[in-house]
């Protein structure tokens, strides 16, 4: 049946689909997930059952270019961090909190510019204090 569609078509150069039906991905309506909002929107609606109403396309949110990141330790940690000091600096030490997860069980004196509550808590009941700068 193909050889008699291509002997009709001898000679017409295009062969019936036009100037840029078969060439490229014009064949195939655009390459990838070009057009599922036009001309290709049933693939859409197929994937939205595949996929739930979770299913979109395109970007979503947005990045914050000037997020602050704070790198904080916990009161667990500055035994191992900082072996056998009493005063520790953790400013100095590039830390800007330090936050009350873990135990801690010598009394030391550390510096640092935010702290939660737990934290100092944990450090006042070891018998050490905390100084914000």
């Amino acid at each position: 049946m193909g050889q008699e569609r291509t002997k009709k078509f001898r000679g017409s150069m295009t062969h019936g689909k036009g100037k840029k039906g078969g060439r490229g991905a014009g064949l195939r309506g655009g390459r990838g997930n070009a057009g599922l909002h036009k001309h290709k929107y049933i693939t859409t609606v197929i994937l939205e059952k595949k996929f739930g109403k979770n299913f979109v396309f395109g970007r979503r949110g947005f990045k914050r270019v000037n997020a602050e990141v704070k790198t904080s330790i916990n009161v667990g940690q500055l035994e191992a961090a900082f072996p056998g000091q009493s005063e520790i600096n953790l400013t100095e030490a590039g830390y800007d909190k330090l936050l009350g997860s873990g135990r801690i069980n010598a009394a030391v004196k550390v510096v640092v510019s935010e702290s939660t509550m737990r934290a100092q808590e944990k450090i006042q009941a070891a018998g050490g204090e905390i100084l914000s700068e």
